[in-house]
């Protein structure tokens, strides 16, 4: 072929002339020959030249960089390289060649002039590529696409959600068409593009009134209705959620000024009353499905009722009960063994009567309450016909619905004449779907025990009776539970059992064993737990359950399923075995007085003993109860009750007694699950959940225990928790929480400052009782690096530094170590407090020297810093006042000792005290005789 060099010289010549194609031909034979490295680099670089001129930029990329390869500093190739790549659009990976190039030669104007075209250019592009029109048409582009693969969709799809949660993105998606859009993603009857789109509208909504009644009226309510009626459960959810923005929006949720437009958006009251009418048609829809019902439901029993009990404006509930009591009613005697009913979940009943309970609380005088009666009553002779059974049926199902809601209803309506009786009728039935209604009602109204004396007379005998005939399972274990429910009439006293010694237990074991049987369904099952709920008051029943480990985990994991009927149920049967209800105080004197004018006594079971309890708890958590308890308060439903938020915390505060079990508690999540708990409920459903958090917060490492932004939601419960009104142990506890998690971070520090948690510490500090001022001085010792509780401390005005310096002398050695722990990052971090703390009281010098001088070497140490932090202080006098005391002799006997690892660091602080005392010339060097 011939010398590469003369090739590759031939090929310059070729070149020169203009001769490109021959040019590329001699370099490519010169290559072939070419054995050397730094030759192929130099002609892989001339080779590029051609191709750039060729305007085959592929080709020019690849041959510079096998040139590059050889020499990372070749000038010339990094620049073809460079302009190659920008003629591609690589522009960023052209920037960085060039960027070398004019590191290699910084005089370079070529390559500085490059540098800075090819820098704007790029910020140019990220621009457009990054500025929100474009991605939100880019977003929309992609949705539609019928061609695009699901990946990709789906990532788009999440893109938008996440825009739309941002003012500027959601505003961008409002202004680009975006609602229309959004619609055309609706229309195409694909879930996951509806989920997006709901979503999407959602965010869009959320805090702007003006958008939310532009989204309103541009999409219509209807509209809005027909998307949440879907048979398709994360679609109904995600409609729920986007009516619930919509609400709170037009209902004062949003707090922004908008000037003259404020005209345009003031009044949203046709639009909110309108919501509401159409929220009230769907609960009654036969084209709405059971997920859309029970959605429909769950915003009518958050929005409608008064939140707060002493709020006067209960319109909206006396609107609904003209407008949609009887829709509801309707859907409580729903029975769906029958034909031609309402799509229903299992969930549905329950949901419903929990509305009608809330609407009836929400009730402010007996007139109103008289007028709900009177609907119900009306509504149930309407539908109790004698010859059609299917009617009468419903009107008892409707009666079931209202004694598991307004139960002061419910009873009033069962106590009329002629209903009883035909309970009874149709527990006679040779239908099994009448025995199943009659039956659950019969065991809804009996649910107090002042109430059920009639079903304990009469009940007891029928139930039986259906029990012992009946082949079909389903009715046979509500016949059951009918026995539990009047054989637990006693609650846990042991002196007042209705049945014989032993019948709880055997009623206790069926039920365990129709729980275990996966072959039967599920709402069946929920009728055992159901049986337990009310056996387990009795503590043989108790222990033999906790005993059953299957039977736990069955419960558990039903807990865990979509019927959420069952929460109330399981949390029953929880605080029974934990015994976690409230107990009596037995005053002996009383129980003596009792005896003597011969009235019952209620009497404590030996296994309701602490002892018992414990292993008790241990069995449970052992079976998995934390995952379950986990699941159960994440469900958004209005099942999720008041008093069932409530009892689940009671069964976390009673698992998390023993210090030992709280690791597993946060390893299955038991810390997460507690805040919503302690945030939200009944007042004592919330101080038990945040005693709980407490406790948890007190051993474990917070950002384990409360992952994520979690951990700042912790602070308000746990500060809620030390206030005077509160017991001793809630403070102790909620103190040691703090002090735990104000070692973590600056953050949580400040949060506690924001949460008004200083004054109530403070308080705890003055405390009588040694563990809680102990706790309260530990917790602030962790809080003074907090430059807002520096800034306190050097206040005038307030005794906060005299009673640190008066703890440090107190007798209780962990006291004195907090105590002087914090003085001594106190008077690190402000050196005005070094001389404040002399004025604070007389008594400063005395306890500072006891600190010095104490045998415990954790207190000594801190006293010593305390010493070097005043000689550092910048107060010559102050300084001069510590060396003239007795305290230079204490740091020179100290700092004289022979080096011990042991006290190694008391030491080094005293001689540290006494270098700055002689820098300050208040003490001579020691020097020998000559």
């Amino acid at each position: 072929m011939g010398d590469p060099i003369q090739l590759k010289d031939e090929g310059n010549k070729h070149f020169q002339a203009g001769d490109i194609d021959k040019a590329i031909e001699c370099y490519t034979n010169a290559l072939k020959e070419c054995t050397d490295k730094k030759m192929q680099a130099v002609i892989y670089r001339n080779r590029c030249a051609c191709y750039l001129k060729k305007e085959s930029y592929s080709n020019a990329v690849s041959d510079a960089s096998k040139a590059i390869d050889e020499d990372a500093s070749d000038i010339k190739a990094l620049y073809r390289r460079c302009q190659a790549l920008e003629k591609l659009g690589k522009l960023d990976m052209a920037f960085k060649d060039v960027q070398r190039c004019a590191t290699l030669e910084p005089k370079n104007k070529t390559f500085l002039e490059t540098l800075r075209r090819l820098g704007a250019e790029i910020q140019a592009k990220l621009k457009t590529t990054f500025s929100t029109d474009s991605r939100v048409q880019n977003m929309f582009d992609i949705l539609l696409d019928e061609d695009m693969d699901k990946e990709k969709k789906e990532k788009a799809a999440n893109n938008l959600i996440v825009l739309s949660r941002e003012d500027a993105g959601a505003e961008r998606i409002f202004q680009n068409n975006g609602v229309a859009l959004l619609l055309n993603m609706v229309e195409t009857g694909k879930p996951e593009m509806i989920l997006a789109a709901v979503r999407t509208l959602s965010g869009m909504c959320t805090g702007h009134k003006a958008r939310a009644m532009a989204i309103v009226n541009m999409m219509g309510i209807d509209k809005i209705c027909s998307i949440m009626a879907l048979d398709n459960e994360e679609i109904a959810l995600a409609a729920c959620n986007l009516f619930q923005c919509i609400n709170d929006s037009l209902t004062g949720g949003d707090t922004r000024d908008y000037g003259k437009e404020a005209s345009l958006v003031l009044d949203a009251s046709k639009d909110l009353k309108t919501i509401l009418l159409a929220l009230l048609e769907m609960i009654s829809n036969k084209k709405v499905s059971g997920h859309g019902r029970d959605q429909a439901l769950n915003l009518l029993t958050k929005n409608v009722p008064s939140k707060d009990k002493k709020g006067r404006d209960h319109s909206r509930t006396l609107f609904t009960i003209d407008h949609g009591l009887k829709k509801i009613l309707k859907v409580c005697g729903q029975v769906p063994e029958l034909p031609d009913q309402l799509p229903l979940t299992e969930n549905t009943q329950l949901i419903a009567s929990v509305l009608l309970n809330k609407l009836y609380e929400d009730l402010k005088c007996d007139p109103e309450r008289a007028n709900f009666k009177e609907i119900c009553d009306q509504y149930i002779k309407s539908k109790i016909d004698p010859n059609n059974m299917d009617k009468t049926l419903h009107a008892i199902n409707t009666m079931s619905g209202l004694l598991q809601g307004p139960f002061e209803v419910g009873n009033s309506l069962v106590g009329q004449q002629g209903v009883m009786e035909m309970m009874v009728a149709l527990c006679s039935s040779e239908r099994d779907v009448d025995q199943m209604v009659a039956v659950e009602a019969l065991i809804h109204a009996s649910t107090k025990m002042s109430r059920a004396s009639f079903f304990i007379t009469n009940g007891v005998s029928l139930l039986k009776d259906i029990y012992k005939k009946t082949k079909n399972e389903k009715i046979k274990i509500r016949a059951l539970v009918g026995l539990c429910k009047l054989g637990s009439a006693g609650g846990d006293d042991y002196g007042l059992r209705q049945f014989a010694e032993g019948s709880t237990e055997k009623l206790a074991k069926q039920c365990r064993k129709w729980l275990c049987n996966p072959q039967i369904d599920s709402k069946t099952r929920k009728w055992a737990i159901e049986g337990l709920a009310y056996l387990t008051n009795d503590a043989d029943v108790k222990d033999d359950f906790v005993e059953d480990e299957l039977a736990m985990k069955a419960m558990f994991e039903l807990a865990k399923s979509r019927d959420k009927t069952i929460l109330y149920a399981v949390a029953c049967t929880l605080v029974n075995c934990t015994n976690s209800y409230d107990k009596k105080e037995i005053i002996p004197e009383l129980v003596q007085l009792a005896k003597f004018s011969k009235q019952h006594v209620p009497e404590q079971h030996p296994k309701d003993k602490k002892d018992f309890i414990e292993k008790r708890v241990k069995r449970l958590l052992k079976a998995g109860v934390i995952s379950a308890l986990a699941v159960m308060v994440k469900a958004d439903s209005a099942i999720l009750t008041d008093q069932t938020k409530e009892m689940l915390a009671r069964v976390f505060l009673a698992l998390t007694e023993d210090s030992k079990d709280r690791g597993a508690i946060v390893a299955h999540g038991g810390g997460k699950a507690l805040i919503p708990l302690a945030l939200e409920g009944t007042e004592k459903g919330k101080v038990k959940a945040s005693f709980a958090l407490a406790k948890i917060a007190a051993v474990s490492n917070p950002e384990i225990a409360f992952p994520g932004e979690r951990v700042y939601e912790v602070i308000r419960p746990l500060v809620s928790l030390l206030h005077t009104d509160k017991e001793g142990a809630e403070n102790y506890e909620a103190l040691r929480g703090l002090t735990n998690m104000a070692g973590f971070s600056e953050k949580l520090r400040v949060k506690m400052v924001k949460e008004k948690a200083l004054p109530e510490i403070e308080n705890h500090m003055f405390e009588e009782n040694e563990k809680i001022r102990l706790a309260a001085v530990e917790c602030m010792c962790n809080l003074v690096t907090c430059k807002e509780v520096q800034a306190r401390y050097l206040e005038d005005g307030n005794d906060k530094l005299k009673l640190l310096v008066l703890l440090c002398g107190e007798d209780d050695e962990k006291l004195q170590i907090a105590a002087a722990g914090g003085l001594a990052m106190l008077t690190a971090a402000e050196k005005k407090l070094c001389t404040k703390m002399t004025r604070v009281t007389v008594q400063w010098l005395e306890i500072l020297q006891r600190l010095c001088l104490h045998t415990n070497l954790s207190v000594q140490h801190r006293g010593l810093v305390i010493v070097y932090n005043m000689l550092n202080s910048d107060d010559f006098e102050l300084a001069k006042k510590l060396i003239e005391s007795e305290m230079l002799e204490i740091l020179t006997v100290i700092g004289k000792a022979e080096d011990n690892p042991k006290r190694q660091d008391p030491i080094d602080v005293a001689r540290t005290c006494l270098v700055k005392a002689m820098d300050l010339g208040l003490v001579k060097p020691f020097t020998s005789p000559s």
